[in-house]
């Protein structure tokens, strides 16, 4: 199995710099724009047989772009969603900052955001859509999977096997695109965070 797993297109929230997390902006025409260039990459090269995406408007706008112009099923999962910031989504960074400081030396992993969940639940809830998609995919060749910059992160982390304490992070650009190879037990990655797309003429 092919599995792609790609970020979304710019957001309104990128362009006011406020914590997006869960605030649930929507593409911006650059990030629409963004989109349709993916999806005629996808459709030439590598068009999958399932997308799915989380419900935040940002990624269910990109998948239905990409869903659209591939013609394939489009499946919406919200545990797909981005990191649960709590009461920093939709804030102003200088206003969060001042408002609900980091503490210092850091928020440890076990720590939540207030009305948000741990670096630790957000990884295990990565850990279990990832699973509960490969299994519900597992008769197709090809799958896409919509999703943030963070939750990217942490599927690219469960499709490593890395330690739950594992203090690494993978970039993701607005629709960048990493192809992961699944054959039995063996894991490849093929490609990182792809936005060739974006720059052809």
């Amino acid at each position: 199995m092919e599995i792609l797993l790609i970020r979304h297109g710019q957001s309104e929230a990128d362009l006011i710099n406020v914590h997006e997390g869960r605030a649930d902006y929507p593409l911006t025409d650059l990030g629409r724009e963004q989109a349709e260039r993916l999806a005629c990459r996808l459709n030439e090269y590598c068009p999958p047989d399932i997308i799915w995406t989380s419900t935040l408007k940002r990624a269910s706008e990109t998948a239905t772009i990409l869903a659209d112009k591939v013609g394939c099923m489009l499946i919406k999962e919200p545990n797909l969603m981005e990191y649960n910031n709590g009461v920093l989504a939709g804030l102003p960074r200088e206003v969060a900052a001042t408002k609900y400081p980091i503490p210092p030396g850091g928020r440890k992993p076990h720590e939540r955001v207030q009305n948000g969940e741990s670096e630790l639940e957000f990884r295990m809830r990565a850990e279990i859509v990832f699973s509960k998609i490969l299994a519900e995919s597992y008769a197709v060749a090809r799958i896409a999977i919509v999703s943030h910059g963070g939750m990217t992160s942490n599927l690219l982390k469960a499709f490593l096997q890395l330690p739950v304490t594992a203090n690494v992070s993978f970039n993701t650009g607005d629709t960048g695109m990493h192809l992961l190879r699944k054959m039995g037990d063996k894991h490849m990655l093929v490609s990182l965070n792809n936005t060739e797309h974006l720059y052809k003429v």
